[in-house]
Order: structure tokens, then sequence, then C-alpha cells
């Protein structure tokens, strides 16, 4: 369906559209995929089985571990010959994550990522720059068949240098851009290092890859004179394009005609009402080569039952709060990232990068949180370290050891940044 088709159903027709996906999805893994039709047979169930949205919970779950173990293509549900690419996890462990497309999937893909520039409110007169890498990572290409779908000018620079990038900003007049939130902080830094800022035309960077917290967003939209936009997905669910945060900026619109959302407890699996933390969890209702049933993110996030004040009918969940497998342990403690965020976020003489390192010395967990001041302060950093060691006492029940550095001490990167360093050897 095309964005007009969708974008003013009510939520009983988004609904009905969802329950004829979900049915159409279950039927053609189980007659044309053999990992579906086994996991299903296996669990006693028959496409007819799954009528309703209630039924949703009776099918069993998909996780990474079902894509690397069936690696390359064993998940597919098309003959070889109609799958006309394959794109892969950037995991850095074991087997990537390979997953399948058909020319419908790929023209979904571009339809998907056309709605985003749309939510961003862009137009056909702007000229979008793509920072992120092409190659087997979806990021790239896919960002590029969405500007070119949605009309726009695609700048497809991928991941060059910085000064290659503000170059190309400056001299095509490029206003709007896509990146990880790294990088844009970084790009933003440098732009005002250079004094090239006030040169440039950008008024909008689309966001994603990585978590990034709301203190970082604000960084990123001071230092570039942006807005920002923040988008979701995943390289098992066609790549990023599978929604976005509108102006509004309250939650992530979600494409929910190509799409089921649901949040579980990530210890029982059990279903969670809306608006209550946990594990995303998603069903594909139109993929052909690799559908995706119940398939387990990882990602922490919640659903947002309200209407968006904007009006669209997309359903939505909250922005990504972590993920499930951030998670360390410190002396029985369970402690992620986004409350580090949250933390941070709270105390406005810091910046928004920071590291946790955890340590072991004669069988005692250490946890060090290494964070940077604000770029503005000039105060005494000392006197900010009770404060945050309060504030993690009272965040998640622990006081860490907390060292202040100046601002940009930490690592930039053009790729994902790396927070949390876990250096027990056991």
């Amino acid at each position: 369906m095309t964005y007009e088709e969708v974008v003013d159903l009510s939520r009983d027709e988004m609904l009905a559209v969802q329950e004829k996906g979900l049915q159409w999805t279950v039927r053609h893994a189980f007659e044309n995929s053999s990992f579906y039709r086994r996991r299903l047979q296996a669990a006693g169930l028959a496409p007819e089985d799954i009528r309703t949205l209630e039924d949703l919970a009776k099918l069993p779950f998909t996780g990474a571990a079902d894509i690397r173990d069936h690696y390359p293509l064993a998940l597919r549900a098309v003959p070889e010959k109609d799958i006309v690419r394959i794109h892969a996890s950037s995991g850095t462990t074991g087997k990537k994550k390979v997953v399948s497309y058909t020319r419908k999937d790929l023209a979904d893909w571009a339809e998907m990522f056309a709605r985003c520039f749309r939510l961003a409110e862009l137009t056909v007169e702007d000229r979008i720059q793509v920072t992120v890498g092409y190659g087997l990572w979806t990021a790239g290409v896919g960002f590029q068949a969405g500007i070119e779908k949605f009309g726009a000018m695609a700048v497809p620079v991928g991941p060059a240098g910085t000064d290659l990038q503000l170059e190309l900003m400056e001299d095509l007049e490029v206003t709007a851009f896509c990146s990880t939130s790294s990088y844009a902080l970084l790009l933003g830094e440098e732009a005002v290092k250079r004094g090239v800022r006030p040169r440039l035309k950008l008024k909008a960077g689309i966001i994603g890859s990585e978590r990034w917290s709301e203190t970082m967003r604000a960084r990123i939209e001071e230092l570039l004179g942006i807005e920002t936009f923040d988008i979701p997905g995943m390289t098992e669910l066609y790549g990023p394009g599978t929604g976005l945060d509108c102006r509004a900026h309250d939650g992530i619109h979600y494409w929910s005609d190509h799409f089921i959302h649901e949040i579980i407890d990530p210890v029982t699996g059990q279903v969670l009402p809306p608006g209550a933390v946990g594990e995303l969890v998603v069903t594909t209702l139109s993929k052909e080569a690799m559908p995706m049933i119940r398939y387990r993110t990882r990602d922490l996030t919640r659903l947002i039952p309200e209407p968006c004040a904007c009006g669209r009918s997309f359903f939505r969940t909250d922005r990504i709060l972590g993920r499930t497998d951030d998670m360390i342990k410190v002396r029985g403690v369970n402690i992620f990232p986004g409350q580090i965020d949250h933390v941070l976020g709270t105390v406005p003489e810091l910046g928004s990068e920071y590291q946790l390192v955890v340590t072991r010395e004669a069988g005692r967990d250490d946890l060090l949180l290494r964070v940077e001041v604000g770029s503005g302060f000039r105060g005494d950093t000392d006197a900010l370290i009770p404060v945050v060691e309060k504030k993690c006492l009272n965040t998640f029940g622990l006081k860490p050891s907390v060292e202040i550095v100046a601002y940009s001490g930490l690592p930039r990167t053009e790729r994902k940044t790396r927070r949390v360093f876990d250096q027990r050897t056991d």
C-alpha cells in the first residue's frame, strides 16, 4: 500500500490491514520456507490456526541464532532465482546474518524510506547527503534508494573523510544528511571548529544505527542548527527506514501496514501491555524472500497507545531505550546504558559522551564511569563527581567511580561508538 492509502486510516482499519498481512505471512512462510514449516509444525500450528491478531501469541519466536544457524539462505521463502539482492549484518563474531530480498521487497523498502523523508517534511527540492557505509551493510544503499524514490537529490558520499563530507555539504548546498549519531556529533564539532558552520545550508539530520540520548540529540542540533529525526531499523527487517519520529518527536512511527510490533518480558517471553517497557518483537507482513515471524530484536522500548499529535495513523513505539544484551551486571546489579543516558541528561554541566569500564580485582567488581564535561562549562569538575555518584546510586542502586574528562576527550568515530568496556576476564 502507498503512503496515501494508509496515512489516514482509522485504528480499526490499520488493525484489519495487519490481520490480513499476518494471515498472508504465516501461510507464505509455512508453504515456502522449510525452516518455518518445521518450526510451526513443531508448535502444532497450521496456517488456518492464525485468523486474528490475538492468535499472534501462539506463534513461536524467531531469533538471531536461527538466521546464523541456517546460514546462508535457509530461511528463504522464495526460489533462489527470485532473490535479487542480499545484505548482511555488521556483526563481527561468528557467521554474519545474511538476509535476502526480492524485487518487491526492495520496492517496499524504498517506499518505506521515502515515507521517512515525507515524515521529516523534506521535499523533492532537498539535497540529502548519505554518510553511512555501502556494501553488505543495509544503510548506504537503503538511504540512497529511498531518496531517489522520494525524488530528492542524493549525494552518496558514503563513509568518506570529514574533509570531503563538509566540502560537499558546503559546495552542493546540502540541506539534510543521513548518519550515525556518533558521526553527526563529530561533523557538528568539526564544522564549528573549522568555521564552516555559517556557510552550511543544513536543516535536518536523519540519524540512526545506534541508540542516542536526548542530551546528544540536543548537542547535535545546537552544533549544526538542524532538526534531527531518529530512524530505526535492522538488517533482519529490511534495514533502516522501518519508521521515523515525526516533528512532534514523541516516539517512533513504525510502518504498521508492513509490521506488527509486540513488547515482551525478555525473561519469560510473555506479552506486556501497551506502555510497559520490554523487548521489541517484530513480525513482517509483506516480506517475500525472508519473512520474519515474531523476531526478537533485543531492543528495549515500549508501545505508545495514544494517537500522535501529528494525526498520522501509523502506530508508535518509544525510542530505543537500550538492548537486553547491552546489560552489564556489577555486584549483582543490572545496569543498562540507557540509565547512564538518563543520569547525564539530568546534569546540565556534563556532555553526552561517556564510557563505562568494568574491572575485577581480588574478586570484587569495580565500575568506572568516565564522562565528558559540557563544552561551555568552566567551573570545578571535581564538584560534579558527588552529584553524578548520587544520581547513579538513586537510578540503579550502585555508586560508580566517576572520572570527568575534558570536552572532546573521548573518542569520536564515523561508525557506532563503543561505550561499554567489560574487562573482567571470566
